[in-house]
């Protein structure tokens, strides 16, 4: 292996996370655009948790991790449970049905970045 291109976070151990990661943060935009003006409490809360799911799923230590073979069960698992979320949260949106058991059990499970705003993807 090379040092100095990146390989750490991208290679064959890993690569397949990259379509999920680059996907979300995609629709990550889709949403900051859509609503940029939204004023609905419950919403908001939603979209910022979206964009909380999206900076957990990119941690460059899942894939750090990963790649040097230690917990790699463990990284896998929390990268699928951040795209998971998101796009579950996606599809509430969508669908104007949010199931705010789940949104209130996230927001206590992962309180990161609690002033974050959804915006700043947009």
């Amino acid at each position: 292996m090379l040092t100095g291109y990146s390989e750490v976070w991208l290679n064959g151990t890993n690569d397949y996370a990259h379509k999920h990661l680059h996907h979300i943060g995609d629709k990550m935009v889709e949403l900051a655009h859509n609503y940029y003006n939204e004023t609905d409490k419950l919403k908001l809360r939603v979209l910022n948790q979206c964009a909380r799911e999206v900076l957990l799923a990119q941690s460059s230590d899942w894939l750090f991790i990963i790649t040097n073979g230690t917990m790699v069960d463990y990284a896998k698992t929390r990268i699928k449970k951040h795209v998971g979320r998101f796009n579950r949260f996606y599809d509430e949106l969508s669908t104007g049905e949010i199931d705010t058991q789940f949104l209130e059990y996230v927001e206590k499970q992962d309180c990161i970045f609690e002033d974050i705003d959804f915006r700043i993807y947009n």
